[in-house]
């Protein structure tokens, strides 16, 4: 392929009415068209014998952050956080880096100060969960919102605000092989989100 021919599919944002942030691109085979939607399944840990709903959503980037933090409220007013980054990893590895307890409304407030962070980079994510019940809301490095949850239609509603409908045969851009982007300006930042949020290496925490 021609080098001007692999920039112009890396520079594509938009697929029909559906706009990518810069964190993520579907690889030149495409073989996911990325599209608005979400899907509910089922989260099935044997360990365990547990089932939990999920709902995954793709939202095309003019909508995705507000809905992310419209997605929270359901949680409660205090919450617990998980940043998920990859930076600096040679071999996709993740670190996850966790804070207790913090009023719902600050950890907005914060994070709105880090939306381009939050947005555009392919190496940050983040988990929001409740801590009086078991609710998780993650957004991801793909920029994709993934909750899990025993009752999702509060969160379907919410959804449905910004026009996001069920489609069950929706494929998300994890599904196919695709590309991140990230950067050192993003490195930066997403030291000083953690910072800010007072965050330190964690062992793994699940409301489940």
């Amino acid at each position: 392929m021609k080098s001007n021919e692999l920039n112009e599919h890396l520079q594509r944002d938009r697929y029909g009415d559906f706009w990518l942030t810069n964190a993520v691109r579907p690889s030149i085979k495409q073989e996911v068209t990325p599209k608005q939607g979400y899907r509910i399944e089922t989260y099935r840990d044997k360990v365990k014998s547990m089932e939990i709903p999920v709902l995954a959503a793709a939202i095309s980037r003019e909508n995705l952050f507000d809905a992310f933090l419209d997605l929270l409220y359901p949680l409660g007013d205090v919450v617990d956080v998980v940043l998920e980054t990859s930076h600096e990893s040679n071999n996709c590895d993740h670190r996850d880096l966790n804070r207790e307890n913090i009023d719902l409304p600050v950890l907005q407030s914060h994070l709105c100060d880090f939306e381009e962070l939050l947005l555009h980079d392919g190496c940050t994510g983040i988990a929001v969960l409740s801590t009086s019940q078991p609710i998780e809301v993650q957004f991801d490095e793909h920029k994709l919102l993934i909750i899990y949850a025993e009752n999702l239609i509060p969160f379907e509603l919410i959804l449905d605000d910004y026009h996001v409908t069920q489609n069950d045969r929706l494929r998300l851009i994890t599904e196919g092989e695709h590309l991140h982007n990230t950067s050192p300006e993003f490195t930066g930042q997403f030291e000083s989100l953690c910072y800010r949020l007072g965050v330190a290496e964690s062992v793994e925490q699940m409301s489940w």
